[in-house]
């Protein structure tokens, strides 16, 4: 089984896949917006780092967002960070999806609604670094 989280792309191929210039990459990442793996000084992209990099480029190209826009954006996302994330789901779907939030992960789908908040906070590592050494 493949992992979509393992680094395997430098900076340069996927610079080229998503049609950007290696610079714009660094300025995504220098403003938190993605967090590639590294190997020594190299950056290592994943699948899913790509599939949030091209996410990112259709927020800005295609809704006009500027960083800041798109920093506010994803921090609605619990699960932007998230290595487990199993994506989201298709508006007809039996599946309980939010219309209004686009998944980054699967193309055309959307975010699945929680059944319980848990599952949010959970998968949050604002969460955990909040509650270390403190009772719930």
């Amino acid at each position: 089984m493949i992992d979509e989280d393992q680094g395997l792309y430098t900076i340069g191929t996927v610079a080229e896949l998503i049609e950007e210039h290696p610079e714009t990459l660094r300025v995504w990442e220098r403003n938190d917006l993605i967090h590639p793996d590294r190997k020594g000084y190299q950056r290592r992209y994943s699948n899913n780092d790509v599939k949030r990099l091209q996410f990112i480029k259709y927020l800005i190209d295609k809704k006009g967002l500027n960083i800041a826009g798109v920093k506010h954006l994803i921090s609605m996302y619990s699960c932007w960070y998230n290595r487990n994330c199993k994506g989201g789901a298709y508006q007809n779907s039996p599946i309980s999806v939010n219309e209004a939030k686009a998944c980054w992960k699967t193309k055309g789908t959307y975010c699945l609604v929680a059944s319980d908040k848990a599952e949010m906070c959970n998968s949050c590592a604002l969460l955990r670094s909040c509650t270390e050494g403190k009772e719930l």
